[in-house]
C-alpha cells in the first residue's frame, strides 16, 4: 500500500519530521515501511515560465514560435505544437538538460529549420494525467522561474507499506488511520475531520433491503446536483502519488474517501435504478453480471450481489456493474457505503481472480461504524468543490449490525512482567489514551475501552493491549537483560531424525533432487492416474480451480513433475517427504488420518541391448532403497512379490512391482513399509513421457510410519574377520518364474551359517539353456569366525545347494 506524506499532513502536523525519520518510526512502532521515494521528482526540475510572445512558425501551419521567460537570462525561443499556447500564459517549461519521465532528455534542436531551446509541457508529458490536447496552463499567480513543485506546493514523498504487516489492522488501510498512529508516536493532536452528514431534505429515499447475513450494514444515500468533470489539481496529485489514475470528479472523490478513511464506497446512477430500491442478496448459481471492466462474471450461490429490484448492479465489495455506472451529465446519484463479511468477499475475489482496492479492504473486517462517516466525508468533499450538491432525503439503511467496541481489563503488573519495563499504571494509561483507547482505573486493574475501529479482529485479549503499550513505548527502548534460564536438551524426535537422514542420503550419494509440492492435486491428474473415484478431503474454497482434492499419497504429486523436468535433463531423480490424508480413517474430531511418506521417482532413457542385466531402473532404485534403509539404521528389506490379497495402486505396473518386507520388534511379525515398481505402461503417454521423452520410470513409496515401527538394525562395532574366506562362484539354471529371492534364500540356507555375502553378477537366457529356463550367477563368500573354510566344506555346501536348487525345479550349472 502506498501512503503520501502530503496527504498525511492533512490529518496531523508533521513539521520537523523528515520522510526518512517517519518511515523509521512507523516501522519500529506500527508497520513495516519497505521504501521511501520522492513523488514526481521531475517537477522540481521543470520551471514556471511566462509566454511573452507567440508567433506563427514560418514553415509550419500547426507550430508556434514562442519566446518564454523562465526567470533566468534572456527569454528562450521554443517551438510549440499545442493549439492552446498564447501570449500571457504561465506554463511548465523543461529547459535544455532536463530529464522527463521515460528518461526523455531535453536537447537544443531545430524544428522545421527553427532552433528550439526547451519544451513547454503538457500534463501527460509530466505523467500527471491523460490530458494531451494542449499544454498545461498554470495559475497566473505563480512566480516565474520557480520550480513547478515548489510553486504549486506539490512536493511529496511516498511510503510503500508492506501489506502483510497491516493485514490484522483494518484501521490502517486509509491515511487517517496511519495519521492517528503518527499522532500517538509524536505526541501530537489529530486534526479534526468533519464526517457528519450535511442537512438533507424530506423526500422519501430509495428503499434498501438486506437479505443476506454476509452484509451487516448497507447505507444508501441519494445525492443530487453533482456536475461530473475533471478533478481539481490537488486531488489529482494526491491520487497520483499513491498510484491511482485520476479519471473524473466522481470516481476520484470516491477513491479519495476510500484511501482517506479506508472505507470503500460506490456511486450509482440513480436514474438507472429500479424504483423498488436496492436489495443485497446472495447470487443464484449460474447467475451472471457484467462488471465495470466489461467482463461477464459467472457467479456461484456464495457470492454477494447488490441488486436493483432483482437485477444485479454490483458485485458486493468487489466491483460495480456496467449497467448502473454513472455516465454523461446525470446529477442524480445513489451513494453506497456498507459493511460486508470479510470471508465472503475474499472467497468471491479469489474465485473470480478479481482483486480490487475495495475487496482488499473488505477482506480485513472493517469497522461497521465507518459507512455513515464515509458517506458524510464524501458528500462534504463534493460540496466543498460544488456548493450546489444537495441531499434530497435522509440516508436509508438496513442490516443486523452492532458496535463492536468493548471493554478489556488490563493489569499493570502483567504489562511490566511481559515487557520487562517498569512502567507505571499512569504511563500505561497515557500510552493507550494516545491511541484513542478509553481508560478508567478500577482498583488494581485498568478498564480499557477498545474503539470500534480496533475491535473487529485486532484487539480482543489483554495480551493485545500489552502489545499496544510495548510497540508505542518502542521495543528498542526496552533495556537489555541477560537471559537466565535452565537449558535442557530437546527431547529426542525419532521421526525428525529419520527425515533428516533420509534427505541427506538421497540428496548426497544417490544424487536425487528434493521436491516440495502442494498437497492439492489437480482433478485432471487424478483422472489420468485412475484415482478420481477415491475418497478425498475436498477444499470448499480451492486456491486454484480444478485443484479441490487433498492428496492421499505423495506419489501423484511427483508424477505430475516428470514431463517438465524430463524436458530439462535426460536423467531425472526426484524425491519428496510429505503427507497424504485419508478421510475414511478420520479421528474422533473428524480430522483425516495423516500418512507420512517418502516418494521417489526416477526416469531416464532405456539402456541399450548390451547393458548389464541390472542396468534397468527397477534394479537401480532397489539398490538405492537397500542403501537408504541400512544407512538410517534398519536391516535391508527382503524383496518379494506383493501378496495376492494386496491391492496395488493404478499407477503400479502389475507385473513389475515388489514389496520390501521388514521385521517388526515382535518375533515372527513382518511389515511391508516399501513399495517399488515401474510405472504402469499405459500411463506414459497421458503423462507426456513419449517420443523424445520416452524411457523407463521407476517409483518407490516408503511409509515412514511403518518404517519407524520396524526393528532397527543392532548397532555397534563389527570386528574385521580374523580368518580368510573362501569365495566361490555359483551358476543356477532355474525356471524363469522362480524369483531371484528364492535362489538367494536357497544359497544362504545351504551354507549353514557360513554364507557371509551373496552377489548376483549375471542373468542369462538363450542358447545353451532349455526353453523357459534362465541362469543366475552369484559370487558367494563362505567365511567363519572360528576356522578357515576348507575345500571340503565348500564341496559340502555345493552338495546341499544342488539339492535345494532341485527342489526349486533347477540344477547347478557345472560347465
Amino acid at each position: 500500500m502506498l501512503i503520501s506524506y502530503r496527504w498525511l499532513e492533512r490529518h496531523v502536523d508533521l513539521s520537523g519530521v523528515t520522510p526518512q525519520q517517519l518511515a523509521e518510526d512507523l516501522t519500529l512502532s506500527t508497520c513495516e515501511v519497505e521504501g521511501v521515494e520522492a513523488f514526481a521528482p521531475h517537477l522540481s526540475a521543470v520551471t514556471v515560465g511566462h509566454v511573452v510572445t507567440r508567433e506563427q512558425h514560418p514553415d509550419a501551419d500547426k507550430l508556434s514560435l514562442c519566446t518564454v521567460d523562465v526567470g533566468a537570462g534572456e527569454p528562450l525561443q521554443i517551438v510549440c505544437g499545442a493549439p492552446n499556447v498564447r501570449a500571457g500564459l504561465k506554463v511548465a517549461v523543461a529547459t535544455v538538460g532536463t530529464v522527463l519521465p521515460g528518461d526523455f532528455k531535453i536537447k537544443r534542436s531545430k524544428i522545421r529549420g527553427v532552433e528550439s531551446c526547451g519544451m513547454i509541457c503538457s500534463i501527460r508529458e509530466l505523467e500527471l494525467g491523460d490530458e494531451h490536447d494542449g499544454i498545461w496552463e498554470l495559475p497566473q499567480e505563480l512566480a516565474v522561474g520557480t520550480a513547478v513543485a515548489e510553486a504549486l506546493g506539490v512536493a511529496d514523498w511516498v511510503f510503500e507499506v508492506d501489506n502483510k504487516s497491516i493485514t490484522h489492522r483494518p484501521d490502517l488501510w486509509g491515511h487517517r488511520g496511519i495519521a492517528r498512529e503518527l499522532a500517538a508516536i509524536y505526541g501530537r493532536e489529530l486534526k479534526p475531520l468533519d464526517t457528519s452528514l450535511p442537512a438533507h431534505g424530506d423526500a422519501p429515499g430509495l428503499p434498501v433491503k438486506v437479505s443476506a447475513g454476509a452484509c451487516a450494514r448497507y447505507v444508501g444515500l441519494a445525492v443530487d446536483g453533482v456536475q461530473n468533470g475533471p478533478s481539481p489539481l490537488w486531488l489529482k496529485l494526491l491520487l497520483l502519488a499513491v498510484g491511482q489514475r485520476p479519471i473524473d470528479l466522481l470516481v476520484d472523490v470516491s477513491n479519495f474517501v476510500m484511501l482517506d478513511l479506508g472505507q470503500p464506497n460506490h456511486l450509482f446512477d440513480r436514474t438507472r435504478l429500479d424504483a423498488r430500491g436496492i436489495e443485497v442478496r446472495l447470487a443464484r448459481a449460474g447467475e451472471t453480471i457484467t462488471t465495470l471492466d466489461g467482463e461477464e462474471r459467472k457467479l456461484s450461490d456464495a457470492d454477494l450481489l447488490i441488486c436493483s429490484g432483482d437485477r444485479p448492479v454490483a458485485l458486493a465489495g468487489v466491483m460495480g456493474g456496467e449497467d448502473s455506472k454513472v455516465e454523461g451529465d446525470t446529477g442524480q446519484l445513489l451513494l453506497e457505503c456498507a459493511s460486508f463479511d470479510a470471508v465472503t468477499i475474499r472467497r468471491t475475489s479469489s474465485r473470480l481472480g478479481l482483486r480490487t482496492d475495495s475487496s482488499a479492504r473488505f477482506e480485513k473486517s472493517l469497522d461497521p461504524t465507518l459507512p455513515l462517516q464515509a458517506a458524510g466525508h464524501l458528500v462534504r468533499t463534493l460540496q466543498a468543490l460544488q456548493p450546489g450538491v444537495t441531499l434530497p432525503s435522509a440516508p436509508v439503511e438496513d442490516g443486523d449490525w452492532s458496535d463492536p467496541a468493548h471493554v478489556l481489563e488490563l493489569r499493570g503488573a502483567r504489562v511490566r512482567r511481559l515487557l520487562g519495563v517498569d512502567l507505571s499504571d499512569e504511563r500505561i494509561a497515557t500510552l493507550l489514551t494516545s491511541l484513542d483507547f478509553g481508560v478508567e482505573r478500577a482498583g488494581e486493574v485498568l478498564r480499557v475501552r477498545v474503539p470500534s475501529r480496533r475491535a473487529t479482529k485486532d484487539v480482543t485479549l489483554e495480551q493485545d493491549l500489552v502489545e499496544e503499550v510495548g510497540r508505542l513505548y518502542r521495543y528498542d527502548n526496552v533495556p537489555e537483560r541477560a537471559l537466565l534460564a535452565e537449558v535442557a536438551p530437546p527431547p529426542h524426535d525419532a521421526r525428525r531424525e529419520l527425515v533428516t537422514r533420509l534427505q541427506d542420503r538421497l540428496a548426497g550419494g544417490a544424487a536425487f533432487h528434493e521436491a516440495l509440492s502442494y498437497s492439492f492435486v489437480p482433478d485432471a491428474l487424478l483422472a489420468t492416474l485412475g484415482l478420481a473415484e477415491r475418497e478425498y478431503v475436498r477444499l470448499v474454497n480451492p486456491v486454484v480451480d480444478g485443484e479441490r482434492c487433498v492428496r492421499r499419497s505423495v506419489v501423484p504429486s511427483l508424477l505430475a513433475l516428470l514431463e517438465k523436468n524430463r524436458r530439462l535433463r535426460a536423467d531425472v531423480r526426484l524425491f519428496e517427504l510429505g503427507k497424504g490424508y485419508l478421510p475414511e480413517r478420520s479421528d474422533a474430531r473428524g480430522l483425516p488420518k495423516e500418512v507420512h511418506e517418502l516418494a521417489l521417482v526416477w526416469t531416464r532413457p532405456k539402456p541399450g541391448q548390451d547393458a548389464r542385466f541390472d542396468a534397468g531402473l527397477l534394479a537401480q532404485l532397489r539398490g538405492v532403497l537397500d542403501d537408504l534403509v541400512t544407512a538410517v539404521g534398519y536391516p535391508a528389506p527382503s524383496w518379494e512379490r506383493p501378496p495376492a490379497e494386496l491391492a496395488l495402486e493404478p499407477w503400479m505396473h502389475p507385473g513389475r512391482t515388489l514389496v520390501g518386507a521388514m521385521r517388526l520388534p515382535e518375533a515372527q511379525q513382518w511389515s511391508l513399509p516399501i513399495f517399488l515398481c515401474e510405472l504402469e505402461p499405459g500411463l506414459h503417454r497421458p503423462l507426456g513421457l513419449v517420443n523424445e521423452l520416452a524411457g523407463e520410470v521407476a517409483i518407490a513409496r516408503v511409509s515412514l510410519d511403518a518404517l519407524l515401527a520396524c526393528a532397527p538394525r543392532p548397532s555397534g562395532y563389527v570386528p574385521l574377520p580374523r580368518l580368510p574366506g573362501n569365495k566361490v562362484d555359483v551358476a543356477l539354471a532355474l525356471p524363469v518364474d522362480v524369483p531371484a529371492g528364492d535362489a538367494r534364500a536357497a544359497i544362504e540356507q545351504s551354507g549353514k551359517g557360513l554364507v557371509r555375502e551373496v552377489e548376483l553378477f549375471d542373468v542369462y537366457q538363450g542358447p545353451g539353456l532349455a526353453e523357459g529356463r534362465k541362469s543366475l550367477a552369484y559370487h558367494v563368500l563362505l567365511q567363519s569366525d572360528q576356522k578357515t573354510v576348507s575345500d571340503e566344506e565348500a564341496h559340502k555346501f555345493f552338495k546341499r545347494l544342488e539339492r535345494a536348487v532341485g527342489e526349486l525345479g533347477g540344477e547347478l550349472r557345472k560347465e
